[in-house]
């Protein structure tokens, strides 16, 4: 059986390869580290393996959190507002630490920063289920700040390693990813019952997250061969500062419609087993229906980006997946454990859907990896930010209404957003900062 192949970057006017642009914002590589990329790429399954293995880590220390999410709000005492800063506190450092990405790959290089994200979520988790409090939303700062990383230079790392398949490995990797949180989330309330508790419960995904990073120090040590101690991982493209992202609408409509494709999942991350539990369903029960719309992302988050990669607009995809998650979330509102499943499905495919479209489109919209990449910062950090502003604020309305009417007609209104955001932001045209 033989080995898969990367695709062969194209040749020069003089037959000679160009040099490898690097994942991260208006980037170059030093010499060497071109030289010790050159010999990465004739280990594809290693480099398959690595971003299989961060993608499953990307969301499971996130989803294993939502069916437990009453247990720990319990133990500390904390009301509903209060407990959602358990899943809003990684939203915001998500955010916040998104624009260290580059900074530190430009210094490290971007399979470092890799491995350092890595071992980061891996404390993270850890931390979470320390006794004091305050080592739960430390712990979840952590979380946040390793996903934030992966979150960044995953994209413009596949553009790179991956230039004629950027469509098929952004599905393969946010498929990975998906099923990293589905399994968390199945598992959550088994864990649980078997580990004698919601700490040992969130703590097993520390092992996850171990097995990827020792998966990542080879090529992390490969990437650095040939450079000296202290030299920079790679320098800037250009002299002159570049033109700004801010400026493009395009990249805003990416931007606003990964934020609120993000809210509405991290919203169902942190309520949806809450608000079927209300309605009578058993714990165990709206953990594995939750698990089930996790599980049927996979479906869109795989298909739809195939397809957005062999259509010149996205508009009427943005639509549809926007339309599913408003199906099922009008569902919640009519009847939430009676058609808990089918509501669950609706959901779920339109998330999957809904998650790899906004990747897809941060490489359709990009004419190169340094765009892509700065495509990527800016939406994972305003994106991110804008996030954390569902769970928080979807808690405090519950909270202050007593019921779920209110939070869900509010979902429903993000997503008929979503879908105007997706007219503009699925349109065939480029950023040009």
């Amino acid at each position: 059986m033989s080995r898969p192949q990367l695709p062969e970057p194209p040749l020069t006017r003089n037959g000679a390869e160009p040099p490898l642009v690097d994942a991260e914002t208006d980037l170059r590589p030093t010499p060497q580290v071109v030289a010790a990329r050159r010999a990465l790429r004739s280990h594809p399954a290693l480099l398959l393996l690595g971003i299989v293995l961060a993608s499953l880590n990307m969301r499971a220390a996130l989803a294993g959190v939502s069916p437990l999410l009453g247990e720990i709000s319990g133990h500390y005492g904390l009301s509903a507002t209060a407990g959602s800063l358990v899943t809003t506190i990684p939203l915001v450092f998500m955010g916040l630490a998104s624009p260290l990405a580059p900074r530190l790959a430009r210094r490290w290089g971007t399979e470092a920063v890799l491995l350092a994200a890595l071992v980061l979520l891996c404390g993270g988790v850890l931390l979470r289920v320390a006794p004091p409090v305050v080592a739960l939303f430390a712990g979840c700062a952590l979380v946040g700040s390793g996903i934030a990383l992966l979150n960044v230079l995953m994209p413009g790392l596949i553009k790179r390693d991956f230039p004629d398949r950027a469509a098929g490995m952004t599905a393969l990797y946010t498929t990975a990813m998906i099923g990293g949180a589905t399994l968390s989330a199945a598992a959550a309330v088994p864990l649980e019952n078997v580990l004698g508790g919601w700490r040992g419960s969130l703590a097993s995904w520390s092992l996850p997250a171990a097995v990827a990073a020792v998966a990542w120090i080879p090529q992390a040590v490969l990437a650095r061969r040939g450079t000296h101690h202290g030299q920079a991982a790679a320098a800037p493209v250009r002299t002159a500062p570049a033109p700004g992202l801010a400026r493009s609408p395009l990249a805003w409509q990416v931007t606003l419609f990964m934020g609120l494709q993000s809210l509405i999942a991290y919203v169902a991350i942190a309520w949806m087993p809450t608000i079927l539990t209300d309605d009578g369903m058993s714990k165990g029960g709206a953990g594995l229906v939750f698990a089930f719309s996790t599980l049927v992302q996979m479906a869109g988050s795989f298909l739809v980006p195939l397809l957005a990669g062999r259509m010149r607009g996205q508009r009427l995809l943005a639509v549809a997946v926007a339309a599913l998650m408003a199906s099922g979330i009008a569902g919640l509102l009519v009847a939430p454990a009676a058609g808990a499943w089918l509501w669950a499905a609706l959901i779920g495919v339109g998330q999957g859907g809904s998650v790899g479209l906004a990747l897809t489109m941060m490489v359709l919209r990009t004419s190169d990896a340094h765009t892509s990449a700065r495509l990527s910062g800016m939406a994972q950090t305003w994106g991110y930010l804008l996030a954390a502003a569902g769970p928080l604020a979807l808690g405090a309305v519950h909270q202050a209404t007593g019921g779920w009417t209110l939070p869900i007609v509010l979902m429903l209104a993000v997503c008929a957003a979503l879908a105007l955001l997706g007219l503009g932001a699925g349109r065939d045209r480029k950023i040009h900062p």
